[in-house]
């Protein structure tokens, strides 16, 4: 998610926001089905206006695999925690596995409690503030595997020794720079299970680290431009390094995709007017987020690895200087996992953003590959890329991952959406033919081509009239229905006057999770699956009737797992819910949230034994990140940012009354005492 909880909007179009389109559809909805508890029933149901009787043979009803719809989530639910402790159903156990700074082979030394390890080290270690990850199985065992993990961004307090220093004329020690680069990026870890145990094989060849300084290749319509031509790369087909990867997603033919989330701070440019793209994702003017470009000119700086982060112009052209660094960030990147020797891939058709995550929509033969992503950040909006090509099966098994990425995802078609007060909505094109809501102009006539369009996506979507959304962050397709959910986190700048369908609640704390099935021609139908809120909030607010045993607020990280079952993690924070408990993670089946009709509905009074807290985590903490074995016998979560975590490897222990450890994100693995799947 964003770790920035005041960041201001950058979206200045005056396009309808979702919170406006939303108060209308459920006032609509209200009162012609009769209240609250009806309200959604039969959006899914039939594709016009909701009405009071639907066809029971209607196509849309859900669709739910055998699995789906005969298992239950037996589990006790946890009740709320305000401890240094991770807490878990009876009869489980939650172990950490991978904390930050583990070495991952002999050139990192052992982590250091006094943060002293060098950026050496770290560069050869587990990175920090874990985020979204995937386990891609060995053989498609369920004991060995791969874990990408992504490394979000750091605690310089708790990276280093006393924290970030400068020296009297305000510039940083390279070797503290060097560190905190280091410790971004993503994390590949190789572990086992044995003898009922996780544990990290430390020196694994398939053990590595991407960083903020690895190079890597750039592919699709930004490739080669000169939009990306730097001093280190002159022809424009290489960036160095991937920053603030925050969700992340993973394609049907085996490779990792991570996603470039607030990497516009890490930047900083002082010319006196800077780019359009530059202006619309708010590139600092004044000071970057780290300062790592105050490092430029000392004696040990190679290749401009720290001037490059000041993209104020210098040169006769853009081969001369690093004014175009910033554009070869903000994309999804593709990651062979198995094989060390390949670049990463920046897939730049899919867009330039602040991007939360990437998520395959359910596979058809014979279709294109859909990829589904959330701009992160305020009345920021939902994209959708389509391939070019079609899906063969065959692909899902490639002799060259790396490749078969290339061909699905470096061709194809850009989409915003556009959602509609009476559930329905449209996927707006990002091409130069597309037109804006100028009168008679296009996308090429107000930008240029498809690469100009690429690198100011945002832009693009202001200007054909997407709608904006209360922070998009994570999404997920139903593996059984192939319906799409997406975590609206919350947006306590949403004003009255700027509500709509989906975004009906101003100054919104409390988010809620948005669901849509695709209906062909670039069209969907939409409705709100879950309203976050404390259990006391009035039902204007609590509009899903949320109990003390499930409230939430802040929905973030979301995924299914192959089962069916939806679990929901949240970064919660001022408002009543993180006064009853810390973050947490649910877990719902969604094809059993039916009305009576049988058909798909939002969660209200009726099912709301339905919806469970599976976990709480240590106090100041985030839940994220969500990997599961090919047997549901072992699940991965991650908790960034703890305050006075982790005491022990049990990671259900707090530490002793008055007694501090220096914080760890870290993955933990949660497992059942009688090694029975997880959560049924």
């Amino acid at each position: 998610m964003s770790e920035f909880d005041n960041e201001p909007s950058y979206n200045s179009s005056d396009n309808e926001p979702f919170s406006s389109i939303l108060e209308r559809n459920w006032s609509r909805r209200h009162v012609m089905r009769g209240g609250l508890a009806l309200a959604a029933s039969t959006l899914f149901g039939n594709l016009g206006l909701v009405q009071a009787d639907s066809p029971v043979n209607d196509p849309t009803r859900p669709s739910p695999s055998a699995a789906a719809r005969n298992i239950k989530l037996r589990f006790e639910p946890v009740p709320g925690s305000k401890t240094d402790a991770v807490v878990v159903p009876k009869g489980y156990t939650a172990t950490i596995l991978a904390p930050w700074g583990t070495p991952l082979n002999r050139q990192a030394s052992a982590w250091k409690s006094d943060g002293s390890n060098s950026a050496q080290d770290q560069a050869n270690a587990v990175g920090m503030h874990h985020d979204g990850m995937h386990f891609f199985a060995i053989d498609g065992r369920s004991d060995d595997g791969l874990l990408l993990v992504n490394n979000e961004y750091i605690d310089q307090d708790a990276l280093h020794p006393n924290g970030a220093t400068r020296n009297e004329m305000g510039k940083r020690p390279a070797d503290e720079v060097r560190k905190e680069i280091n410790a971004h990026g993503i994390s590949a870890v190789r572990i086992v299970k044995e003898n009922g145990q996780w544990h990290v094989l430390s020196d694994d060849p398939l053990n590595r680290r991407y960083t903020s300084a690895t190079v890597m290749d750039l592919a699709g319509p930004m490739a080669g431009t000169d939009h990306v031509k730097t001093a280190f790369s002159k022809d424009g087909t290489q960036a160095r390094g991937t920053n603030n990867n925050c969700g992340n997603g993973y394609t049907p033919w085996g490779t990792y995709l991570t996603c470039e989330e607030n990497w516009p701070d890490i930047f900083i440019n002082r010319a006196e007017t800077l780019p359009a793209d530059q202006q619309r994702l708010g590139m600092p003017t004044e000071e970057s987020r780290y300062g790592w470009e105050t490092a430029a000119q000392d004696a040990s700086e190679r290749e401009s690895e720290f001037a490059r982060f000041d993209l104020t112009p210098r040169g006769d052209d853009a081969t001369q200087d690093y004014r175009n660094e910033a554009s070869t960030f903000g994309y999804i990147v593709e990651i062979d996992p198995f094989d060390v020797k390949r670049r990463a891939v920046k897939r730049t058709a899919l867009g330039r953003f602040r991007h939360e995550g990437c998520w395959p929509g359910k596979l058809e033969p014979g279709k294109p590959v859909v990829f589904y992503s959330g701009h992160d950040a305020r009345f920021e909006y939902i994209y959708k890329f389509v391939s070019k090509a079609n899906w063969d099966p065959a692909d899902a098994n490639p002799k060259d991952r790396l490749a078969t990425g290339a061909k699905y995802m470096d061709k194809g078609t850009l989409y915003v959406a556009c959602f509609n007060d009476d559930g329905s909505g449209q996927w707006l094109p990002l091409t130069p033919e597309a037109p804006t809501q100028q009168n008679y102009s296009t996308l090429g006539k107000e930008l240029g081509e498809l690469p100009e369009i690429i690198l100011n996506t945002a832009r693009a979507a202001d200007l054909v009239g997407a709608t904006p959304m209360d922070r998009p962050e994570w999404g997920n397709v139903d593996p059984a229905s192939g319906d799409v959910y997406m975590t609206l986190t919350n947006n306590d700048k949403r004003e009255i006057d700027q509500l709509s369908a989906p975004n009906p609640r101003p100054r919104n704390e409390n988010g809620q999770i948005i669901r849509w099935r695709e209906t062909g021609d670039n069209s969907f139908r939409w409705t709100i699956f879950v309203f976050g809120a404390s259990a006391k909030a009035p039902d204007t607010i609590n509009r899903s009737a949320l109990t003390q045993d499930n409230q939430f607020a802040s929905p973030d990280g979301l995924m299914f797992d192959p089962r069916g079952i939806l679990w929901i993690q949240t970064d919660n924070s001022d408002n009543a819910v993180a006064d009853y408990t810390n973050d947490q993670m649910l877990a719902v089946i969604p094809s059993q949230v039916t009305s009576r009709e049988g058909y798909a509905t939002t969660i209200d009074e009726r099912s709301q034994e339905l919806l469970k807290r599976f976990l709480v985590g240590p106090n100041d903490c985030e839940i994220t990140g969500f990997a599961m074995t090919p047997d549901h016998t072992s699940l991965f979560i991650n908790v960034q940012h703890p305050g006075n975590w982790p005491y022990d490897t049990d990671a259900t222990q707090a530490a002793p009354g008055g007694s501090n450890v220096r914080p760890r994100s870290s993955t933990i693995v949660i497992q059942r005492e009688d090694n029975g799947e997880i959560g049924v």
